[in-house]
């Protein structure tokens, strides 16, 4: 086990089972010296937990919660591709959708489940540029979709 999943099983977490897609593309795929996920949804043991507009049948609070497992999946899918996510030097970049009630306006802090996790877990390596985006739907009708780019060693 290398420092990055030790570090997440300090934090009680562990590495899911790559999700698989819902329709044609990889979950994440390497270009040169960069990994990029799909987007993850949510999804635990093939399914997710909760679904809905985040500000009507979704909470900020557990939106956030769901964005921390999307960014868990897409660690998954990173590691599928390189082996190790020691490998990681940077993560460079998170885009976060959330599914939102035409009200709702915390998207920033529903998408801060992702990176606090990031930044729990990459500490310095774990700062990145990030988009946090109101939608009016996502697939299945997932409350939140995340996906990251990172650097990776050469």
């Amino acid at each position: 086990m290398g420092q990055v999943e030790q570090k997440l099983a300090e934090l009680g977490l562990t590495l899911p089972e790559v999700a698989a897609p819902v329709a044609a593309y990889v979950p994440a795929l390497r270009d040169g010296h960069h990994v990029l996920t799909s987007g993850q949804l949510p999804m635990v043991g093939g399914k997710l937990p909760l679904t809905g507009k985040v500000g009507a049948e979704v909470t900020a609070e557990d939106a956030k919660d769901l964005a921390r497992t999307c960014a868990l999946n897409a660690l998954a899918a990173i590691k599928s591709v390189v082996g190790d996510l020691d490998q990681v030097e940077q993560v460079v970049k998170v885009v976060g959708f959330v599914a939102s009630a035409p009200d709702f306006t915390g998207q920033p802090g529903v998408v801060n489940g992702t990176s606090e996790l990031l930044g729990q877990v990459f500490g310095d390596k774990g700062v990145h540029a990030r988009s946090a985006v109101g939608v009016a739907v996502l697939p299945l009708d997932a409350p939140v979709e995340v996906e990251l780019t990172v650097r990776i060693r050469a």
